[in-house]
């Protein structure tokens, strides 16, 4: 994990405690625009919108499978002093299986998000950046996953308001 995404991670779960069961009394949450929230922290100034999925869909070996899993949650964070100026996360309530990808679909482009643990990411700025186009683009996000225990996870994001805020993240954190 390259440095950059371990302060980003760091700062993912930072966020992922805002927004649990306590996200309506978070004092951090500084505007919601439709189906995303945006949060901001001083000590490092950092800036994320966050979005839980409308839908998931659990399966196992090929059939619908109940299964337990922590909050599911897709991010973008705004970190100025860490050089981090749009940058994709994901988490999708359990340890991703090892050596495997999140695939990720917007609006019929598709992108490979690494894995370590629980945790997912573009690979590099580049990925970070096409991933913000085609999200600011599209209407739904479906990111489909596999645990370490062999579940097949589908979850799909909504995008309205996703692009009101960004802007309201990185203004933020401008």
């Amino acid at each position: 994990m390259t440095s950059l995404n371990a302060r980003l991670i760091g700062a993912a779960m930072l966020a992922l405690a805002a927004t649990g069961a306590a996200a309506q009394e978070s004092t951090n949450r500084v505007a919601t625009k439709t189906d995303w929230s945006v949060f901001t922290e001083d000590g490092p100034k950092e800036c994320w919108g966050v979005s839980s999925p409308k839908s998931t869909v659990n399966t196992r070996n090929g059939q619908p499978a109940e299964v337990s899993r922590g909050d599911i949650l897709l991010y973008v964070t705004f970190r100025p002093g860490a050089g981090a100026n749009g940058a994709v996360s994901f988490t999708g309530g359990y340890p991703f299986a090892g050596g495997s990808t999140v695939d990720m679909e917007i609006n019929g482009r598709s992108f490979s998000l690494v894995t370590d643990g629980d945790w997912a990411w573009p690979a590099d700025s580049a990925g970070d950046a096409a991933v913000l186009a085609a999200m600011k683009a599209g209407s739904e996000a479906v990111l489909t996953a596999r645990s370490a225990r062999g579940t097949q996870t589908k979850d799909t994001f909504s995008l309205m308001g996703f692009t009101a805020a960004m802007t309201e993240a990185e203004n933020r954190c401008k």
